[in-house]
């Protein structure tokens, strides 16, 4: 598992060699002051820090507290929000985080379990007219746990809302009683295809198995159906849905803004957390190659860092900042930030800022460093950034300009 203790003095992210060769130099900006806190579900706009960076002062307000380890972050067409909280709870927010104290009803049943919950959620790109709202969460049967995909439309009246007509789209298999490494961020691209990413749950081996969900990125159409030109459909005993194979666990999932493609990050054992681009029939490597060692003793895993016809990362972590949540900037609140990837990071605990020339990382900038683990970044459509902390009293941060 890559949550571990934070280290007091993380390093840099390596970029990838070859053509993408670049050492990542590190400038840790100002650290942020402890946010207040306040009562859950009242909005708190007041309530900020400025902040330095390197390219301009950031005001950080905390939107809202009280929430029970939340996971992902959605938008609504009218700037509400629909958040999920890991013990199986999928919560409303006004546009200024005023929690509704009712959850929606009509979730499926979820199995709490180590990592596992409730964790992603992401609406159908038509939702204002279909309503169809995409969860992935641990589900359990007699085989064990694994991470499922189901949709439902969202039902709304006066003080409640529920989902209605709930569709399981997709479940893991084989399952597994272990409690970690369930993946689970979704992403839609603009042709419409659902991407799903799993990690390997604890059981390393199984990702480099084509008639295994472990360790994959999964590619289906909107309804749960597979689509022909998946790279495995004709791949005698290959699970038709997988996209890819060799990925340890990934939960930071974004569509690139200008190619269109799946960019993703996932944790690394102990260091060799890695950021790529997900294509199709790709080997990520897990756990023939990694640049991470086994935890505690710090031996080698596989045949070393590098082998034929597997990929290399774009950038990676030595040590883990245990990555989460990812988003790319595409607003005009911070023009200075447009086109950059923003991460979050658990054991790190920071949101790091990462330009861009093409597929390489070129600079790397550390905001709020030490002050919470940031489980989900997402840019909201007023072009600001907003952040969950993973945390029992969990916060919703926004990020904005401050006044001038």
């Amino acid at each position: 598992m890559a949550c571990r203790p934070p280290s007091p003095h993380p390093a840099p992210p390596t970029a990838r060699s070859g053509a993408r060769g670049l050492s990542l130099a590190l400038l840790a900006a100002a650290l942020l002051a402890p946010l207040p806190w306040h009562s859950p579900g009242r909005a708190a706009e007041s309530e900020a820090e400025v902040v330095r960076s390197e390219r301009g002062p950031v005001r950080v307000s905390t939107l809202t507290s009280g929430l029970d380890f939340p996971w992902s972050l959605a938008f609504l067409p009218d700037g509400r929000m629909l958040v999920t909280e890991r013990p199986g709870r999928l919560r409303i927010l006004g546009k200024d985080g005023a929690l509704e104290p009712r959850p929606v009803d009509g979730l499926p049943k979820v199995a709490v379990v180590g990592q596992g919950g409730l964790l992603d959620v992401v609406l159908h790109p038509a939702f204002a007219t279909n309503r169809w709202v995409y969860l992935s969460f641990a589900s359990g049967d007699a085989d064990g746990v694994g991470t499922e995909v189901v949709r439902g439309r969202l039902v709304e009246q006066p003080g409640r809302a529920r989902l209605e007509d709930v569709q399981s789209l997709f479940r893991m298999a084989p399952r597994s009683t272990r409690g970690q490494h369930f993946g689970s961020r979704l992403a839609f691209d603009a042709r419409g295809f659902l991407y799903i990413t799993l990690g390997d749950r604890g059981e390393m081996q199984r990702a480099q198995r084509l008639d295994d969900h472990a360790g994959s990125v999964i590619r289906l159409h909107d309804d749960g159906r597979v689509p022909a030109d998946n790279p495995f459909v004709r791949t005698p005993g290959a699970k038709p849905e997988k996209f890819t194979l060799g990925n340890r666990n990934i939960q930071g999932a974004a569509i690139h803004p200008v190619t269109g493609e799946l960019w993703t990050h996932e944790h690394g054992p102990q260091g060799g957390d890695e950021v790529n681009v997900i294509r199709a029939g790709r080997n990520y490597g897990w756990p023939v190659i990694t640049h991470g060692v086994n935890y505690g003793i710090g031996t080698r895993i596989g045949e070393g860092t590098a082998r034929a016809g597997m990929e290399q990362p774009l950038a990676r972590w030595t040590p883990s900042i245990a990555p989460s949540g990812m988003a790319f900037y595409t607003g005009t609140a911070f023009p200075a930030w447009k086109g950059n990837l923003l991460v979050g990071a658990l054991r790190g605990q920071a949101l790091h800022r990462l330009e861009l020339d093409g597929e390489k990382v070129v600079h790397e900038e550390r905001l709020l460093q030490g002050q919470a683990r940031i489980r989900d970044v997402r840019v909201g459509p007023d072009g600001l950034v907003y952040l969950l902390t993973d945390e029992r009293n969990g916060r919703l941060l926004r990020l904005d300009p401050p006044p001038r």
